[in-house]
Protein backbone atom coordinates (compact mmCIF):
# COMPACT_ATOMS: atom_id res chain seq x y z
CA UNK A 1 0.00 0.00 0.00
CA UNK A 2 2.75 2.39 0.67
CA UNK A 3 3.98 1.79 -2.83
CA UNK A 4 0.66 2.87 -4.40
CA UNK A 5 0.61 6.14 -2.47
CA UNK A 6 4.07 7.06 -3.70
CA UNK A 7 3.05 6.25 -7.28
CA UNK A 8 0.04 8.55 -7.06
CA UNK A 9 2.20 11.29 -5.58
CA UNK A 10 4.56 11.21 -8.58
CA UNK A 11 1.79 11.01 -11.14
CA UNK A 12 0.28 14.26 -9.81
CA UNK A 13 3.55 16.13 -10.56
CA UNK A 14 3.58 15.02 -14.21
CA UNK A 15 0.45 16.72 -15.32
CA UNK A 16 0.61 19.02 -18.50
CA UNK A 17 0.32 22.79 -18.88
CA UNK A 18 -3.07 24.38 -18.95
CA UNK A 19 -4.38 26.19 -22.02
CA UNK A 20 -4.11 29.56 -20.26
CA UNK A 21 -0.43 28.98 -19.41
CA UNK A 22 0.31 28.11 -23.03
CA UNK A 23 -1.53 31.20 -24.28
CA UNK A 24 0.43 33.45 -21.90
CA UNK A 25 3.72 31.97 -23.14
CA UNK A 26 2.68 32.46 -26.78
CA UNK A 27 1.71 36.10 -26.12
CA UNK A 28 5.02 36.80 -24.33
CA UNK A 29 7.05 35.20 -27.12
CA UNK A 30 5.04 37.08 -29.76
CA UNK A 31 5.77 40.39 -28.05
CA UNK A 32 9.48 39.54 -27.90
CA UNK A 33 9.57 38.60 -31.61
CA UNK A 34 7.62 41.74 -32.53
CA UNK A 35 10.15 43.87 -30.64
CA UNK A 36 13.07 42.17 -32.39
CA UNK A 37 11.49 42.56 -35.83
CA UNK A 38 10.83 46.25 -35.16
CA UNK A 39 14.42 46.76 -33.98
CA UNK A 40 15.98 45.01 -36.98
CA UNK A 41 13.67 46.60 -39.57
CA UNK A 42 14.47 50.04 -38.14
CA UNK A 43 18.16 49.24 -38.43
CA UNK A 44 17.72 48.10 -42.03
CA UNK A 45 15.83 51.30 -42.94
CA UNK A 46 18.54 53.36 -41.30
CA UNK A 47 21.25 51.50 -43.23
CA UNK A 48 19.42 51.99 -46.55
CA UNK A 49 18.95 55.70 -45.81
CA UNK A 50 22.64 56.02 -44.96
CA UNK A 51 23.63 54.30 -48.19
CA UNK A 52 21.47 56.62 -50.30
CA UNK A 53 22.95 59.65 -48.49
CA UNK A 54 26.45 58.32 -49.11
CA UNK A 55 25.72 57.74 -52.80
CA UNK A 56 24.25 61.23 -53.22
CA UNK A 57 27.21 62.79 -51.43
CA UNK A 58 29.66 60.88 -53.63
CA UNK A 59 27.82 61.96 -56.81
CA UNK A 60 27.65 65.58 -55.63
CA UNK A 61 31.37 65.60 -54.89
CA UNK A 62 32.15 64.13 -58.34
CA UNK A 63 29.99 66.75 -60.07
CA UNK A 64 31.55 69.54 -58.03
CA UNK A 65 35.07 68.30 -58.85
CA UNK A 66 34.19 68.08 -62.55
CA UNK A 67 32.79 71.63 -62.59
CA UNK A 68 35.77 72.99 -60.65
CA UNK A 69 38.22 71.37 -63.06
CA UNK A 70 36.57 72.98 -66.09
CA UNK A 71 35.97 76.36 -64.46
CA UNK A 72 39.56 76.56 -63.21
CA UNK A 73 40.86 76.46 -66.82
CA UNK A 74 38.66 79.38 -67.86
CA UNK A 75 39.71 82.94 -68.58
CA UNK A 76 36.28 84.51 -68.21
CA UNK A 77 32.97 83.62 -66.57
CA UNK A 78 29.49 84.93 -67.26
CA UNK A 79 26.01 84.30 -65.94
CA UNK A 80 24.31 81.52 -67.83
CA UNK A 81 21.09 82.01 -69.73
CA UNK A 82 19.20 80.72 -66.69
CA UNK A 83 19.25 82.24 -63.20
CA UNK A 84 21.34 79.42 -61.74
CA UNK A 85 24.01 79.00 -64.36
CA UNK A 86 27.47 79.98 -65.49
CA UNK A 87 29.26 80.08 -68.84
CA UNK A 88 33.02 79.65 -68.97
CA UNK A 89 35.17 80.98 -71.82
CA UNK A 90 38.61 79.51 -72.46
CA UNK A 91 41.75 80.98 -74.02
CA UNK A 92 42.04 80.22 -77.74
CA UNK A 93 45.30 78.38 -77.14
CA UNK A 94 43.39 75.63 -75.30
CA UNK A 95 41.16 75.07 -78.33
CA UNK A 96 38.12 74.42 -76.16
CA UNK A 97 34.58 75.59 -76.74
CA UNK A 98 32.68 77.53 -74.09
CA UNK A 99 31.08 75.40 -71.38
CA UNK A 100 27.83 76.15 -69.57
CA UNK A 101 26.63 74.65 -66.30
CA UNK A 102 22.98 75.36 -65.45
CA UNK A 103 20.30 74.19 -63.06
CA UNK A 104 17.18 73.34 -65.06
CA UNK A 105 14.20 71.50 -63.56
CA UNK A 106 16.16 70.05 -60.64
CA UNK A 107 19.04 68.83 -62.83
CA UNK A 108 22.48 70.28 -63.42
CA UNK A 109 23.16 70.24 -67.15
CA UNK A 110 26.47 70.71 -68.93
CA UNK A 111 25.94 72.60 -72.20
CA UNK A 112 22.18 71.92 -71.89
CA UNK A 113 22.78 68.32 -72.94
CA UNK A 114 24.60 66.20 -70.37
CA UNK A 115 22.83 65.62 -67.06
CA UNK A 116 25.45 65.69 -64.33
CA UNK A 117 23.19 65.18 -61.30
CA UNK A 118 19.53 65.47 -60.36
CA UNK A 119 17.51 65.94 -57.14
CA UNK A 120 18.67 69.53 -56.83
CA UNK A 121 16.06 71.75 -55.14
CA UNK A 122 15.24 75.17 -56.62
CA UNK A 123 18.15 77.48 -55.90
CA UNK A 124 20.34 74.46 -55.15
CA UNK A 125 23.11 75.65 -57.45
CA UNK A 126 24.43 79.17 -56.94
CA UNK A 127 27.46 81.03 -58.21
CA UNK A 128 28.95 84.06 -56.50
CA UNK A 129 31.54 86.10 -58.38
CA UNK A 130 34.58 87.83 -56.83
CA UNK A 131 37.51 89.91 -58.09
CA UNK A 132 41.23 89.50 -57.31
CA UNK A 133 40.94 90.95 -53.82
CA UNK A 134 37.83 88.99 -52.82
CA UNK A 135 35.18 91.66 -53.31
CA UNK A 136 31.92 90.88 -55.13
CA UNK A 137 32.39 91.40 -58.86
CA UNK A 138 30.52 91.68 -62.12
CA UNK A 139 30.88 88.27 -63.78
CA UNK A 140 31.26 89.72 -67.27
CA UNK A 141 34.17 92.03 -66.54
CA UNK A 142 36.08 91.60 -63.31
CA UNK A 143 35.34 88.17 -61.87
CA UNK A 144 38.44 86.06 -61.31
CA UNK A 145 37.03 83.79 -58.61
CA UNK A 146 33.79 81.86 -58.22
CA UNK A 147 32.13 80.46 -55.14
CA UNK A 148 29.96 77.49 -56.03
CA UNK A 149 27.25 76.27 -53.67
CA UNK A 150 25.63 72.93 -54.51
CA UNK A 151 22.71 71.49 -52.55
CA UNK A 152 21.32 67.98 -53.06
CA UNK A 153 18.00 66.64 -51.79
CA UNK A 154 18.18 62.91 -51.06
CA UNK A 155 14.73 62.20 -49.64
CA UNK A 156 12.80 64.45 -52.07
CA UNK A 157 11.30 66.67 -49.36
CA UNK A 158 12.75 69.73 -51.17
CA UNK A 159 15.04 70.46 -48.22
CA UNK A 160 18.74 70.06 -49.00
CA UNK A 161 20.35 67.10 -47.26
CA UNK A 162 23.85 67.64 -48.65
CA UNK A 163 25.50 71.03 -49.09
CA UNK A 164 28.89 71.39 -50.76
CA UNK A 165 30.61 74.72 -51.25
CA UNK A 166 33.93 75.54 -52.84
CA UNK A 167 35.83 78.45 -54.36
CA UNK A 168 37.58 78.37 -57.74
CA UNK A 169 40.22 80.76 -59.07
CA UNK A 170 40.33 81.19 -62.84
CA UNK A 171 43.86 80.25 -63.87
CA UNK A 172 43.70 82.02 -67.20
CA UNK A 173 41.91 85.17 -66.01
CA UNK A 174 43.07 88.16 -68.02
CA UNK A 175 44.97 86.19 -70.67
CA UNK A 176 44.68 87.25 -74.26
CA UNK A 177 43.34 85.01 -76.94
Amino acid sequence: MIYLIKKNKYSKNHRGYSLIELMIVVVILSLMVLGLVTFFSGGARSWISGQSQLKAQREARMVMDSMVKEIREGKKVENGSYENGVTISYPAILGKENVTFELINGQILRNNVNILIDNIPGGGLTFDYFNDIGEPADPRTTASKLRINLQVDVDEDMNPDIIIETEVNLRNYGTRG
